[in-house]
C-alpha cells in the first residue's frame, strides 16, 4: 500500500475511492472496504481510501472531540491488512475545511485522485460547512457514485461511537463484536520508573499516541509482537497510588511467564476483559496485594476462556 500525506502530487491510476475517518475500522468500515475492493476488481481499478488527520472535530471542537479508537499508525496498518492499494492521509485544517464542496468533488476526487467509482456512507457530508451530500457527489459525469447503508449488528447500528460506548462501559466482548476483533492498542515499549519490578510484577510500558484513550482500568490482555503471543494483565490509567497520580494516562502490561528486556519492541495489546476500575490505595503494600489478585483473576479468565 502506498501512503500519501496530503493530495497526491500527480493523478493516481484510475481508481475506486472511499472517503471517511475510519476510526477503529469496525464492521461497518470493513463492509465498505469489501464493497470497494469488489468494485475495483470488477472494473480493473486501483482501490483508494482517503482519510483525515487530525479528526475534523479535533480542529473545530477540540474540547469535545471523541477519544480516538486508533492512532494514525494503527489505522494505516489495518488498512494495509485490508488490501488497499493507496491511502491518502489528507491533512485537515481550517484552510482545507473552507474548500467548497464542488472543488472537493471536481478537483480533488475527479482530477487528482482520478476516481472512476466512489463509494461513501449514506450520511456522508463534505466541503465547506458540510454543504456537499450524496446527491451533489453524484451530480457529475466523471465517476460512478454509490452509497452503502448503515451496517447493523444484532439490531444495533455499528459505529465508532457504539464501540467507544462499549469500551467505556467495560463491555469488551461487545466491543469486539462491533469491531470484528478484540480492541487493541499498539505501541513501542519505552522506559518507565521500574516500580513494577520492585513490586515483583515487572511491566512493559507501552507508548501511547493519544492522551485520551477510550477505556481506562485494569484488563485481561493478550500481547502480540514477540516470538509468540503471551497472556497478561494491563493497567491503563493515571496510577493514582503512585506519587499522587500521573498527568497523562499510562499503559503498563505485566506479561505472564516472561522476564527479559524488550525496550523499543513494537507490541500490540489486545484487551479481552475488564477486571476493575483504577483505585487509589492507602499504601504500596495494599497496591501490591491487589496486583496479585488481578493476576490470579486474569489467569482464571484465561483458564475458563482459552
Amino acid at each position: 500500500m502506498q501512503v500519501f500525506r496530503g493530495t497526491p502530487p500527480s493523478p493516481l491510476p484510475s481508481s475506486a475511492l472511499t472517503i471517511g475517518n475510519f476510526d477503529g475500522l469496525h464492521l461497518g468500515h470493513q463492509a465498505m472496504l469489501s464493497r470497494l475492493q469488489q468494485a475495483a476488481t470488477e472494473r480493473g481499478l486501483a482501490s483508494v481510501v482517503m482519510t483525515f488527520e487530525p479528526h475534523p472535530r479535533e480542529v473545530f471542537t477540540p474540547d469535545s472531540a471523541p477519544a480516538r479508537l486508533t492512532s494514525l499508525r494503527e489505522k494505516i496498518e489495518l488498512l494495509q491488512n485490508a488490501g488497499v492499494d493507496y491511502l491518502i492521509v489528507q491533512r485537515f485544517n481550517r484552510q482545507f475545511a473552507a474548500c467548497s464542496a464542488e472543488h472537493f468533488r471536481d478537483h480533488l476526487v475527479a482530477q487528482q485522485i482520478n476516481a472512476k467509482y466512489v463509494l461513501v456512507g449514506d450520511d456522508f457530508r463534505f466541503g465547506a460547512k458540510r454543504a456537499g451530500d450524496f446527491n451533489l457527489l453524484r451530480d457529475q459525469t466523471a465517476f460512478e457514485c454509490h452509497s452503502l447503508p448503515t451496517q447493523d449488528f444484532a439490531g444495533e447500528r455499528v459505529s465508532s461511537t457504539a464501540v467507544r460506548t462499549a469500551l467505556q462501559n467495560g463491555e469488551m466482548v461487545h466491543a469486539a463484536q462491533l469491531l470484528g476483533r478484540p480492541y487493541s492498542i499498539s505501541g513501542r515499549v519505552v522506559g518507565g520508573d521500574r516500580l513494577g519490578r520492585e513490586f515483583g510484577f515487572p511491566t512493559a510500558n507501552i507508548q501511547l499516541k493519544h492522551n485520551r484513550p477510550p477505556l481506562l482500568g485494569i484488563f485481561v490482555v493478550e500481547i502480540h509482537g514477540l516470538e509468540r503471543s503471551y497472556q497478561g494483565v494491563a493497567s491503563l490509567g493515571f496510577r493514582p497510588t503512585i506519587h499522587g497520580g500521573d498527568p497523562y494516562p499510562k499503559l503498563e502490561v505485566h506479561i505472564f511467564d516472561f522476564d527479559r528486556e524488550i525496550y523499543r519492541q513494537h507490541l500490540r495489546v489486545d484487551f479481552l476483559a475488564k477486571l476493575r476500575d483504577e483505585e487509589k490505595y492507602p499504601d504500596f503494600d495494599a497496591l501490591i496485594a491487589q496486583i496479585g489478585v488481578d493476576c490470579q483473576q486474569a489467569k482464571a479468565w484465561f483458564a475458563a476462556n482459552k
